[in-house]
């Protein structure tokens, strides 16, 4: 929703004490490890935008837990394959050779909203080093969730996403969906499908050098994301919980509990 309708949609500014209060109502608590998603436009009008999100996210889960967001930047994804919008062909080998090296400190998110791109920016939070598929961290196992995340099978058993796994962590859903849920890329690695493997390059700092790096992945694929959320929480409706915050729908889904269904849901279904 635009500004004017973000006002319309609520009786009072949505703050920071509304948004905790929310969340706490929702089931999130201190010590949690919980990977977020947001649509900002959809929770109505907020005092401070972004920020007020990041600030009660970090009030209700406190620093004995951890917050994480996909900081992903697809602006580095192969020139080639782009379709909004493409660009012309004679455009792709300058674009590969001027692109400045991925640094996790400086290199924005892309398509993550303005909530992911707040939280990369916030003191103590961290990042992780993967040109295209990046997670951020903050809290006390912000460090290693993380480390050591494999260029090669992004989100698969080496990513942030599978340590989130181990934490037996949570996945928030604010304003937006499963359409959107990086959890779901997980189950696919574990699925028993046939992905299409893909070569990626880009450039990143190595030794204070830009070097472009190689390496292979699945193809990955969310058209079917938003039936496989929709089904697990019609199946397993304990593993989850709604609400709002704000003026937009929360969930909050027990992210183990999601990812073993779906990769079996996929392995079926795909």
């Amino acid at each position: 929703m635009g500004e004017h309708a973000a006002v319309a949609a609520i009786d009072d500014p949505v703050t920071v004490e509304r948004i905790a209060a929310d969340l706490r109502d929702l089931g999130v608590d201190a010590g949690d490890t919980l990977l977020v998603h947001t649509s900002l436009s959809e929770l109505g009008w907020v005092a401070g935008g972004p920020q007020a999100v990041v600030d009660a996210l970090q009030r209700i889960v406190t620093a004995d837990g951890t917050v994480v967001m996909p900081t992903h930047s697809t602006q580095y994804s192969d020139p080639s394959v782009w379709t909004n919008p493409p660009v012309p062909d004679d455009w792709i080998p300058q674009i590969r050779e001027s692109m400045p090296a991925f640094r996790p400190a400086v290199t924005p998110s892309r398509g993550m909203g303005a909530v992911a791109e707040c939280f990369r920016d916030y003191p103590e939070t961290v990042r992780s080093s993967h040109p295209l598929y990046s997670f951020a961290a903050w809290g006390a196992d912000a460090e290693a969730i993380v480390a050591d995340h494999s260029f090669e099978n992004a989100m698969g058993e080496e990513s942030p996403l599978a340590r989130v796994y181990d934490r037996d962590g949570s996945v928030l859903l604010l304003g937006t969906d499963h359409a959107s849920n990086t959890s779901l890329h997980l189950a696919e690695y574990r699925a028993d499908i046939d992905a299409e493997r893909v070569t990626e390059t880009a450039p990143v700092l190595q030794d204070g050098e830009r070097t472009m790096v190689e390496w292979t992945d699945i193809d990955h694929e969310s058209g079917d994301f938003l039936v496989a959320g929709s089904t697990f929480e019609g199946e397993h409706p304990e593993s989850v919980e709604t609400g709002e915050v704000g003026a937009g729908a929360a969930t909050l889904v027990d992210q183990p509990a999601l990812v073993d269904f779906a990769a079996e849901w996929l392995s079926e279904h795909r």
